[in-house]
């Protein structure tokens, strides 16, 4: 048996058919935050520019107030504003560098402001939207994928791109105010040594360049595995029952400690290139400091080479303030390769989000589709037949009418369609060929939410949500109030051992209703049809994992759902559903019987061997169906084999 974990990226087709993911998601999605992107660009730049004036500052007080090496002048300040004593000079270059100090930490706030707000937005209404969007794929996208594969897409995919449109966006314009910024001063004061002092910067591009191309393969390989330990971890999780009681947990460990070490090695593998590629960017930027330091030191003692000088003197202050300004140029530079990092990563968690957003559904509404009105509940399948993804046929050429009010039962053997056939009707997919109508109305022709209020639906499988017991009976009908959610409780024979638990219908149940038991979680299934109260009511098996006293308890709530209500029942214990008006027996997906009870006992076919079977005269049967029942069987192992 195949496990997700064996797949590298169970989203790689869908990542492959979106085209310039980041460029729609700044349409998309960044127009409506425009004014936090203005805000945290104009933040990004004053702080940054801000951040340049302290080693100017000391640069020109230096040469200027304590040597008198050249005139006070600031670029971009009229000479008429500035003083012209060395006290008064003093004094407004320390108010100017205070300035500069508490002016750039409100920058940094409105920066840091503008940016989380336009990260935060973005991610609160992608992940939203692509939960609205996956929540209504039809039930063929979710058999397809695992939990945790969707759970990774609305959680590590979302917020690797939150991280990259506030740290990375932030650390780009940072780099860039920085960059252009100190080499615009450089040139400005000394175009001669601000080339030396630039030398390192192509070597750390090409280190850089470098190091993404190494390393991308490397995350790509992290983001597998730690796919494949998410998926292992969920599964295993929501299979404990069956670990404990097959006493198998040191087999899940070891597989556990199996994907967990894979991720350990591809992590570590990605960790080792890393941390090589920072020290070697600070060993380059180490001897471009010395080497600017070298430069610059002789040519202020007079003694550097004629052919960097030129003609040109170099004073302290502007010595001093080239060699300030090298040590803030390096580290932004190095920075490069983590924002590049940032939006590979980002790049492809977009790719993964509008994909998801683009799947195409199955089930499409109609737009100009009016809403369902059901009067008696007649439900006519006129020659339906479907298959999942043009693969074998599932259902073939069923057609039957249920008047409204009655009890149409569907049975039969294991793989036969029968849960199928009601999907249909729930409209989880949609008929290849035939149609399906409510009171004379194609259910492909309504809308799907007025379809699905209609229709009410208690399944084997029942799911509790985690909360109260009132939230999950009301769950669905938000609006009922009290009375109404207790009336539905007794009709489901579900008040008295409600009002036995501790805190009653206050109750928290647990994760999937933990705390209750199988019997329990169904009658409060139940409820919840009822206090629904559709027209049309779907019994998918919904009696068969319970004792034989709790079933009494069931079939009598059933009962009271079912009157004056067009139902239907899958059931493989043939005894809760004699008493229906019709009996469509199925095999191989199409109708092999059909008739009463006692109608099709006295036909002698599938449905009075089934019975046969349940009866315990096992020993009576026909050997034609005991071969055709182990055929049936082998054909569904050979399928979950395949699965």
């Amino acid at each position: 048996m195949s496990h997700p974990s064996d797949e590298d990226d169970p989203f790689e087709d869908i990542r492959e058919k979106t085209d310039n993911p980041m460029k729609r998601l700044f349409s998309e999605y960044g127009t409506a935050n425009a004014r936090f992107f203005g805000l945290g660009f104009f933040g990004s730049v004053a702080a940054r520019l801000l951040d340049l004036l302290p080693p100017l500052l000391l640069g020109l007080a230096i040469d200027a107030i304590f040597r008198n090496d050249r005139p006070f002048t600031l670029p971009l300040v009229p000479q008429g504003l500035l003083p012209t004593e060395p006290n008064g000079q003093l004094v407004f270059t320390l108010g100017v560098i205070a300035f500069a100090f508490f002016g750039g930490s409100v920058f940094h706030w409105i920066r840091n402001y503008g940016w989380n707000s336009f990260a935060q937005n973005i991610q609160h209404a992608i992940r939203t939207d692509t939960y609205d969007k996956m929540q209504r794929l039809n039930m063929d996208f979710f058999a397809e994928k695992q939990t945790g594969e969707m759970m990774s897409v609305l959680s590590n995919d979302v917020n690797r791109l939150e991280r990259f449109l506030n740290d990375g966006m932030n650390s780009a314009f940072r780099l860039s105010v920085m960059v252009l910024g100190i080499a615009g001063i450089m040139f400005w004061l000394n175009p001669r040594l601000a080339v030396v002092s630039l030398l390192p910067v192509p070597i750390i591009a090409a280190v850089t360049w470098k190091f993404i191309d190494v390393i991308q393969p490397k995350y790509a390989e992290v983001r597998s595995t730690v796919g494949h330990l998410n998926s292992r971890l969920e599964n295993n999780l929501g299979g404990i029952k069956v670990i404990k009681t097959f006493n198998t947990e040191g087999f899940e460990s070891d597989r556990v400690d199996d994907v967990s070490g894979e991720y350990y090695d591809a992590n570590w593998d990605a960790i080792t290139t890393r941390i090589k590629f920072f020290p070697a960017l600070r060993v380059i930027a180490g001897i471009g400091f010395v080497i600017t330091f070298g430069v610059g030191g002789f040519w202020v003692l007079g003694v550097a080479p004629t052919w960097i000088t030129g003609s040109e003197s170099l004073t302290v202050g502007t010595f001093t303030t080239f060699i300030l300004y090298t040590q803030r140029f390096i580290w932004p530079m190095a920075q490069f390769g983590s924002i590049i990092n940032m939006y590979q990563r980002a790049r492809a968690s977009s790719a993964r989000l509008f994909g998801l957003m683009d799947t195409p559904s199955r089930i499409v509404e109609d737009p100009a589709a009016e809403d369902l009105v059901v009067e008696d509940g007649e439900v006519v399948y006129d020659d339906v037949t479907f298959s999942y993804d043009d693969e074998e046929i599932i259902v073939d050429d069923i057609s039957f009418d249920v008047d409204g009010g009655e009890t149409l039962a569907l049975v039969g053997p294991t793989g036969a369609g029968k849960s199928t056939v009601l999907k249909l009707l729930l409209r989880m997919y949609d008929v290849d060929e035939g149609s399906i109508t409510i009171d004379g109305q194609d259910i492909r022709d309504v809308t799907i939410p007025s379809l699905r209020q209609s229709l009410g639906y208690v399944s084997q499988d029942t799911f509790m949500f985690y909360g109260t017991v009132r939230d999950n009976i009301a769950y669905g009908t938000f609006d009922a109030d009290e009375d109404a959610i207790r009336e539905a409780a007794k009709a489901a024979e579900a008040h008295e051992f409600i009002t036995n638990l501790p805190e009653g219908y206050d109750t928290e149940i647990g994760e999937r209703g933990v705390k209750l038991s199988g019997g329990q979680r169904q009658r409060l299934s139940i409820a919840r049809a009822i206090l629904k109260d559709p027209e049309v009511l779907v019994l998918d098996e919904a009696t068969s994992d319970v004792d034989t006293e709790t079933e009494m308890l069931i079939q009598r709530s059933i009962d009271k759902l079912t009157e004056d209500r067009t139902t239907f029942a899958i059931a493989h214990r043939l005894s809760t559903i004699k008493d229906a008006d019709q009996i469509v027996v199925l095999e191989d997906g199409r109708i092999a019987e059909r008739g009463s009870h006692e109608e099709l006992l006295g036909e002698d076919g599938l449905y009075a061997h089934l019975w046969g079977v349940q009866a315990g005269e096992i020993d009576e049967l026909p050997q034609e169906f005991i071969d055709r029942a182990a055929k049936r069987a082998s054909r569904t192992e050979a399928e979950a084999s395949d699965d």
